[in-house]
Parts: C-alpha cells; structure tokens; sequence
C-alpha cells in the first residue's frame, strides 16, 4: 500500500493550524507522514502542534509526525525543506487553514492508484473554498480537466496546489526554484508533469473534492505581482507567442463576462 506524505507549512499560524491538524488526525487511511514546516512562530502555533502530536499518539494511530521550527526564506523555500524529508511515495502540501473534507479523502485517493501497473505520476482532484471559520464559500473557480497535461496549465492553474498528489521521485527532483515568489508553485507542477511525461506515467483524475482551501493567501496579497510572474512562468514553458495569445483570450473573455 502507498504511503502519504503530508506537508504542513506555518508560520504564526495559531488561529487557523489546529482545523488542519485534526483533518489529518482524522483520516481513515493508516499510512500517512505527516510533516509540520514551521517559520520559528512567534505564537502559539507550536504549542497547538505539541497537542496535537500528543493526541495523535494518545489515539495510537499509525500516522508518523515530524515538525521542524526554524527561521526560513519564505514559504517556498519551507517547501523544500518537507520535500527533502519526505519518505512517503506521493507527498501534497496542506497549508495552515487548508483541510481534508472528509475522513477518507486519503483512502479514496489511494483506491484510484489502482494495482499491478506503474504509480501514476500526479494523482490530482478538486477543490472547495472555505472562509477562516473552515465553512464552504464556492467551487474554486478553475476545475481539473478529465485528461491533464503539463499543456493544462496554459490556461491557468487548473489544479490547486493542494489537489496535486506528486509521486515523490518526482517531486524531489524537481525543488521548488526559490528565484519565484509568488509563482514557484505553478512552475513546479508543470516541471513534474513534464517529467512524468518523458517517464510515460499517467496523470490521474481521482474524481473528488480532496481539498477544502482556505480563500486568501500570498498570491492574492500581492495581486499585480504574482500574475507578472505567473507570465514570466507561462512564458518559460509555453513560449512568448502562445504566452501572449493565451493572455489576449483571458483579456477578451474578460469583457464579454461583463
């Protein structure tokens, strides 16, 4: 059976860590790696952490837990720190606030790996988004297509981060480049899914909501910077021409929505 590992990065995240813990805490799925990132919180982050690896080991699961809590250069860099600790065979990254919607989101992706072929390279779903109280909002707007391809993602992110189950060979080969802000993520998933294609691994749809994203976060702090690197991205992959055609259609689409 696959093993999971499950990478949480925080920092000063007090408020909303612990709903993310207990989802974790709660999956039905016996083999799970459940790595914590801390940026050396200044709260009480760590302290909900400590309960929270206390309880796990009350509760004799057979989740493994490991946290780290140092100074770092930003949240992509605290992801290169989870993926090189990593042991697990697919690792995704579950954010302080973001949660599992249910029980069995890790059986259920486990299931679709199916037996007696090669692991897919990515296993991918969908996402709901939840406000700071962890209560539905809406669909994310952008949906996983049936069939996907590092090609997808010239029309945008069509699979949140937290919806992308890398195997972990691939993952670990491709760290995140820190030279990206606010847009590594983007980059990152394309590279792996590019990899998976020479390799001749599928990219699998899991049919399911299998994360619940917390509305926010860095890319919408810093709106106008992260889409003029999010083009930088687009144009590293797909070329300037396509790059800039695929903007002039996101551009006209615009107005006729108005």
């Amino acid at each position: 059976m696959i093993k999971f590992t499950v990478i949480t990065c925080t920092f000063n995240a007090q408020s909303v860590v612990r709903r993310t813990l207990v989802s974790v805490l709660e999956q039905s799925y016996p083999h799970v790696e459940h790595l914590i990132i801390d940026g050396n919180s200044r709260d009480a982050t760590m302290r909900l952490v400590a309960d929270y690896a206390e309880e796990s080991a009350r509760k004799a699961t057979s989740h493994a837990i490991a946290t780290v809590s140092k100074p770092d250069k930003g949240l992509y860099d605290a992801m290169n720190k989870g993926l090189r600790m990593a042991t697990g065979d697919y690792l995704v990254y579950l954010n302080a606030g973001d949660a599992f919607p249910a029980k069995d989101t890790l059986e259920h992706i486990a299931n679709a790996v199916g037996e007696g072929e090669k692991l897919p390279g990515v296993l991918y779903g969908d996402t709901d988004v939840v406000n700071d109280e962890g209560h539905f909002v809406r669909h994310r707007r952008l949906s996983p297509p049936r069939e996907l391809s590092w090609k997808s993602f010239r029309w945008g992110m069509l699979v949140c981060h937290q919806a992308f189950y890398a195997r972990a060979d691939l993952a670990k080969a491709h760290p995140y480049d820190l030279r990206y802000r606010y847009s590594a993520d983007v980059d990152w998933c394309i590279r792996i899914m590019k990899d998976a294609e020479t390799r001749g691994l599928p990219l699998r749809n899991v049919h399911a909501v299998v994360v619940n994203f917390l509305d926010g976060g860095m890319t919408t702090a810093y709106h106008k910077a992260s889409l003029k690197e999010r083009f930088r991205v687009m144009r590293k992959h797909y070329g300037l021409l396509a790059t800039l055609l695929t903007h002039v259609w996101f551009a006209v689409r615009a107005i006729f929505k108005k």
